[in-house]
């Protein structure tokens, strides 16, 4: 296993703190793909490695679980079904070893119990084939900074909107707005993803734990309420949707 140095950004050379890419600057972070199809762990590493990280490729479970233990990674990417040693397994086996690298796992199972046991075996979030890779990318950054450092402010804030989760309370350009429970959770994990798109999926996983069919209205219902507490009355909208994709929460349109 070898890493690189990135770029140089700025004059400075960093060691895949920092890549930069046609978007910008953002966060370069080791990551490692435990994916025994060839197809699939090409696609996999192709993009993440053209977003500015450094991947390592593990092609079946004992490689992988190998790899897992130096807990030399930021993020890892686990498939569930591998030859040698399954992904399951691979997690357990690296959080017995007291490792909290935060773990994606990519399975074909989809039903919710299939999910959940991926999550009780000490997966961070799941993600089931076939999936599109902007979705991918969405969900190992969400998991990269979930895992950073906690911060020290209770406040969440974009533009005149903020959040103070110490308070429980919500205001925008100083006006207080009401929010149900649900809204407000729901309106905390859009502002800690402040500026990216957030599917129905990651929504229905993340704010309602699984407990709605994927069919359901329920997520455009209560987008649709939010929209009209903290838009509204407001010239500059900040909650857009995405079509075919998702929601994001941002200043620009």
């Amino acid at each position: 296993m070898s890493f690189v140095p990135c770029e140089q950004v700025e004059g400075k050379l960093t060691f895949c703190n920092v890549a930069r890419t046609k978007m910008g600057y953002h966060c370069c972070m080791h990551i490692l793909v435990i994916e025994d199809d060839q197809d699939a762990a090409s696609y996999i590493v192709k993009g993440l490695s053209e977003s500015g990280h450094v991947i390592v490729h593990a092609a079946d479970g004992k490689e992988g679980l190998g790899q897992a233990l130096t807990g030399e990674f930021d993020v890892m990417v686990i498939d569930r079904m591998l030859p040698g040693l399954d992904g399951l397994s691979i997690i357990t086996a690296v959080r017995a070893a007291k490792i909290n690298t935060p773990v994606l796992i990519l399975s074909a199972l989809s039903e919710v119990d299939d999910r959940v046991e991926g999550l009780r075996a000490g997966g961070d979030d799941y993600l089931t084939k076939p999936y599109a890779f902007s979705e991918l990318m969405a969900r190992i950054d969400v998991l990269s900074r979930r895992h950073l450092p906690e911060q020290t402010s209770n406040k969440l804030v974009l533009h005149d909107l903020e959040m103070d989760l110490s308070k429980h309370k919500v205001t925008r350009a100083g006006k207080t707005i009401s929010l149900q429970p649900r809204e407000f959770r729901l309106l905390e994990y859009l502002m800690r993803n402040k500026g990216r798109v957030i599917s129905r999926t990651m929504l229905l996983e993340q704010v309602w734990d699984y407990n709605f069919d994927p069919q359901t209205n329920v997520i455009d219902v209560h987008i649709s309420r939010l929209r009209n507490k903290i838009d509204k009355d407001f010239s500059k909208p900040l909650l857009h949707t995405i079509r075919g994709v998702g929601y994001s929460l941002s200043e620009n349109e």
